[in-house]
Protein backbone atom coordinates (compact mmCIF):
# COMPACT_ATOMS: atom_id res chain seq x y z
CA UNK A 1 0.00 0.00 0.00
CA UNK A 2 3.37 2.23 0.78
CA UNK A 3 4.18 2.15 -3.10
CA UNK A 4 0.77 2.74 -4.47
CA UNK A 5 0.14 6.02 -2.13
CA UNK A 6 4.20 6.94 -3.62
CA UNK A 7 3.44 6.18 -6.77
CA UNK A 8 0.68 8.09 -6.79
CA UNK A 9 2.26 11.12 -5.47
CA UNK A 10 4.74 10.79 -7.97
CA UNK A 11 2.01 10.73 -10.65
CA UNK A 12 0.68 13.66 -9.02
CA UNK A 13 4.41 15.39 -9.61
CA UNK A 14 4.49 14.15 -13.32
CA UNK A 15 1.05 15.88 -13.96
CA UNK A 16 1.82 19.45 -12.21
CA UNK A 17 5.28 19.28 -13.91
CA UNK A 18 3.15 18.75 -17.21
CA UNK A 19 0.69 21.61 -16.45
CA UNK A 20 3.46 24.37 -16.88
CA UNK A 21 4.71 25.74 -20.27
CA UNK A 22 7.38 24.51 -21.94
CA UNK A 23 9.14 27.86 -21.33
CA UNK A 24 8.84 26.91 -17.92
CA UNK A 25 9.66 23.23 -18.06
CA UNK A 26 12.40 24.20 -19.84
CA UNK A 27 13.87 26.59 -16.95
CA UNK A 28 13.07 24.20 -14.55
CA UNK A 29 15.20 21.52 -16.11
CA UNK A 30 18.11 24.07 -16.84
CA UNK A 31 17.59 25.04 -13.04
CA UNK A 32 18.20 21.72 -11.71
CA UNK A 33 21.00 20.99 -13.44
CA UNK A 34 22.43 23.94 -12.59
CA UNK A 35 21.54 23.60 -8.95
CA UNK A 36 22.03 20.36 -8.39
CA UNK A 37 25.16 19.83 -10.61
CA UNK A 38 23.94 16.95 -12.95
CA UNK A 39 24.79 17.81 -16.27
CA UNK A 40 27.08 20.67 -17.73
CA UNK A 41 24.11 23.44 -18.02
CA UNK A 42 26.09 25.08 -21.13
CA UNK A 43 26.20 22.14 -23.50
CA UNK A 44 22.54 21.32 -22.89
CA UNK A 45 21.09 24.71 -22.95
CA UNK A 46 22.85 27.37 -23.97
CA UNK A 47 21.15 28.07 -27.44
CA UNK A 48 22.78 31.58 -28.01
CA UNK A 49 25.54 33.94 -26.23
CA UNK A 50 22.51 35.36 -24.10
CA UNK A 51 21.61 32.26 -23.00
CA UNK A 52 25.51 31.48 -22.39
CA UNK A 53 24.93 34.75 -20.15
CA UNK A 54 22.34 33.61 -17.97
CA UNK A 55 23.17 30.08 -17.86
CA UNK A 56 26.53 31.88 -16.51
CA UNK A 57 24.76 34.33 -14.47
CA UNK A 58 22.55 31.03 -12.72
CA UNK A 59 25.90 29.51 -11.93
CA UNK A 60 27.10 32.60 -9.86
CA UNK A 61 23.97 33.21 -7.72
CA UNK A 62 23.39 28.90 -7.29
CA UNK A 63 26.02 29.38 -5.23
CA UNK A 64 24.38 30.19 -2.67
CA UNK A 65 21.97 27.18 -2.53
CA UNK A 66 24.90 24.91 -0.74
CA UNK A 67 24.43 27.58 2.20
CA UNK A 68 20.68 27.06 2.34
CA UNK A 69 20.25 23.33 1.93
CA UNK A 70 20.30 21.80 5.48
CA UNK A 71 20.47 25.33 7.11
CA UNK A 72 16.23 25.75 7.50
CA UNK A 73 15.93 27.59 10.57
CA UNK A 74 14.13 25.17 13.08
CA UNK A 75 13.58 27.02 16.28
CA UNK A 76 10.27 29.67 16.46
CA UNK A 77 12.51 32.15 16.65
CA UNK A 78 13.77 35.25 14.50
CA UNK A 79 17.52 35.12 14.42
CA UNK A 80 18.34 32.77 11.64
CA UNK A 81 15.85 34.08 9.57
CA UNK A 82 17.74 36.92 8.23
CA UNK A 83 20.50 35.28 6.25
CA UNK A 84 18.13 32.17 5.43
CA UNK A 85 15.44 34.70 3.65
CA UNK A 86 17.67 36.84 2.26
CA UNK A 87 19.78 34.64 0.53
CA UNK A 88 16.62 32.52 -0.81
CA UNK A 89 14.86 35.73 -1.68
CA UNK A 90 17.84 37.14 -3.38
CA UNK A 91 18.13 33.76 -5.54
CA UNK A 92 14.62 33.45 -5.92
CA UNK A 93 14.58 37.15 -7.30
CA UNK A 94 17.18 35.88 -10.20
CA UNK A 95 15.12 33.15 -11.06
CA UNK A 96 11.99 35.37 -11.40
CA UNK A 97 13.94 38.20 -13.01
CA UNK A 98 14.71 35.63 -15.76
CA UNK A 99 11.06 35.53 -16.96
CA UNK A 100 10.89 32.15 -17.47
CA UNK A 101 9.26 31.21 -13.93
CA UNK A 102 5.44 32.55 -14.43
CA UNK A 103 3.96 30.89 -11.63
CA UNK A 104 3.93 30.42 -8.07
CA UNK A 105 3.61 26.89 -8.46
CA UNK A 106 6.32 26.25 -11.07
CA UNK A 107 8.48 28.04 -8.56
CA UNK A 108 7.27 25.51 -5.64
CA UNK A 109 8.24 23.16 -7.66
CA UNK A 110 11.37 23.97 -8.62
CA UNK A 111 12.70 25.19 -4.93
CA UNK A 112 11.39 22.23 -3.74
CA UNK A 113 13.67 20.17 -5.93
CA UNK A 114 17.01 22.61 -5.50
CA UNK A 115 16.38 23.05 -1.44
CA UNK A 116 14.26 19.86 -0.23
CA UNK A 117 10.82 19.77 1.38
CA UNK A 118 12.22 21.19 4.62
CA UNK A 119 12.02 24.64 2.32
CA UNK A 120 8.40 24.65 1.51
CA UNK A 121 7.50 26.73 4.66
CA UNK A 122 9.68 29.44 3.66
CA UNK A 123 8.54 29.42 -0.07
CA UNK A 124 5.76 31.18 -0.10
CA UNK A 125 7.41 34.57 1.19
CA UNK A 126 10.76 34.35 -0.38
CA UNK A 127 8.38 34.23 -3.84
CA UNK A 128 5.90 37.19 -1.97
CA UNK A 129 8.96 38.99 -1.40
CA UNK A 130 11.37 38.46 -4.89
CA UNK A 131 8.26 39.01 -6.94
CA UNK A 132 7.63 42.72 -5.03
CA UNK A 133 11.28 44.04 -5.84
CA UNK A 134 11.43 46.89 -7.90
CA UNK A 135 14.26 44.66 -10.17
CA UNK A 136 10.77 42.79 -11.69
CA UNK A 137 8.54 44.49 -14.34
CA UNK A 138 5.58 45.98 -12.90
CA UNK A 139 3.14 44.00 -15.48
CA UNK A 140 5.20 40.83 -14.18
CA UNK A 141 5.43 41.63 -10.44
CA UNK A 142 1.60 41.46 -10.61
CA UNK A 143 1.02 38.72 -12.48
CA UNK A 144 3.36 36.95 -10.28
CA UNK A 145 1.92 37.62 -6.97
CA UNK A 146 -1.97 36.97 -8.27
CA UNK A 147 -0.45 34.00 -9.00
CA UNK A 148 0.03 32.47 -5.53
CA UNK A 149 -3.01 31.06 -4.04
CA UNK A 150 -4.66 32.05 -0.24
CA UNK A 151 -4.67 28.47 0.34
CA UNK A 152 -0.52 28.14 -0.57
CA UNK A 153 0.26 31.94 1.18
CA UNK A 154 -1.95 30.77 4.36
CA UNK A 155 -0.96 27.00 4.97
CA UNK A 156 -1.34 25.84 7.97
CA UNK A 157 1.48 23.36 7.32
CA UNK A 158 3.64 21.54 5.17
CA UNK A 159 4.46 18.17 4.02
CA UNK A 160 7.71 16.65 4.75
CA UNK A 161 7.88 14.50 2.39
CA UNK A 162 10.80 14.81 -0.43
CA UNK A 163 9.91 14.96 -4.35
CA UNK A 164 10.45 11.94 -5.82
CA UNK A 165 9.96 13.18 -9.81
CA UNK A 166 13.36 15.07 -10.89
CA UNK A 167 12.80 15.96 -14.33
CA UNK A 168 15.98 15.74 -16.63
CA UNK A 169 17.11 16.69 -20.42
CA UNK A 170 15.55 14.12 -22.98
CA UNK A 171 17.21 13.90 -26.35
CA UNK A 172 15.02 13.74 -29.20
CA UNK A 173 15.60 11.23 -31.82
CA UNK A 174 16.75 12.21 -35.10
CA UNK A 175 13.68 11.02 -37.26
Amino acid sequence: MANTGTASLTIAELREFASFTPCEQRYIKRSLDVGLGRQDAFKLWARDDEESRSIRGQYLVYQELKALRGQVPVDTGFEALEVYIGKLVRIAAFDLAQDRIACFSAFRFLYERLLGAEARPFLPSAFCAAAALPQIRPEKRRHLLQSISEAAATAPGWSAREPSFYPEWVEKEAA
